[in-house]
């Protein structure tokens, strides 16, 4: 035997040790947890903030001694707010308009993705960069020129003038959204629909629109939340205290002597309540909805 050979004995895996590995891995694991705990207290903090204080008497939260935890809770603070003058026709405002606007982009947007991923027309990229174009531009440069348009529209203090506005607004995104998932249904579902009678729209209702209902919910809850969580376009196209939207109307508990922030925090989560229920109704398919259209397209 040659004395450069390697006796038997003496043999080395390369690499680490085995019981390396899952150490590594244990140590990566929880690092991972801390650091999504750290970022679910920073998130859920002001939410929690929000409900403790709108749960505080109003002296405890004007005095400068904060606590996380309040020494008595009260329901003066929603009370004051539900007998805030046009609270009612706030609520109804803020229905019509973001129902209205949901329900029409969630229609448009649908259509025109199923467009946009099924039928090769000319202008079809072209088409598809500016939807991506008017993503990139702020709400607050087109304000002028949407002032002016809808004055000589005759849509300034009308609800449709604001359904339009938040319409146009979650169309782009919600039609790049839908889009994934019309490209990620092959094609011979429809085929096999329209060989059996059906026709094109028919094939689209009974076949791709009901496959498409994760896409619808996860586009539906981003139109929800920019709907109602709007207020500088509400502000400036409704005019009536009776007609303003929730976010406008919170305006009413600041005037002149001050602030009632207790109030405040109860309006605000008032507000919040609703688009927290219809997240909770459709969480399992938006939860699908961000994931299984990107997989192509």
């Amino acid at each position: 035997m040659s004395a450069t050979a390697p006796s038997r004995g003496t043999f080395r895996p390369s690499g680490k040790s085995p019981a390396y590995r899952p150490d590594r891995r244990r140590r990566s694991r929880h690092v991972y947890n801390l650091v999504g705990v750290v970022a679910f207290v920073v998130m859920a903090f002001p939410v929690y903030w929000l409900v403790i204080s709108a749960l505080r008497p109003n002296n405890e939260i004007r005095s400068y001694d904060q606590t996380l935890w309040p020494s008595s809770f009260t329901f003066d603070n929603f009370q004051r707010a539900i007998d805030m003058p046009n609270f009612g026709s706030a609520i109804q405002s803020s229905l019509i308009i973001c129902g209205t606007s949901v329900l029409g982009g969630m229609l448009l947007s649908t259509i025109a993705a199923f467009a946009i991923a099924r039928f090769q027309f000319i202008g079809r990229k072209a088409f598809m960069m500016v939807l991506l174009a008017v993503q990139l531009l702020p709400p607050t440069a087109m304000l002028i020129p949407i002032y002016i348009q809808l004055n000589e529209l005759g849509g300034l203090n009308q609800y449709w003038g604001v359904i339009i506005l938040y319409l146009v607004s979650s169309l782009p995104f919600a039609t790049w959204m839908i889009r994934g998932f019309v490209v990620n249904i092959p094609r011979e579902l429809e085929e096999s629909a329209m060989v059996d009678g059906c026709g094109r729209m028919g094939a689209f209702w009974r076949v791709i629109l009901p496959l498409l209902a994760p896409g619808l919910a996860a586009a539906s809850i981003f139109s929800l939340i920019n709907a109602w969580n709007e207020y500088l376009l509400a502000y400036i196209v409704l005019q009536d205290n009776d007609k303003y939207t929730l976010n406008v109307w919170l305006m009413n508990f600041t005037t002149s002597r001050g602030t009632d922030y207790g109030a405040l925090m109860a309006a605000s989560t008032l507000i919040a309540i609703p688009v927290v229920v219809f997240f909770m109704f459709v969480q399992k398919n938006m939860a699908s909805g961000l994931t299984s259209g990107a997989v192509k397209g």
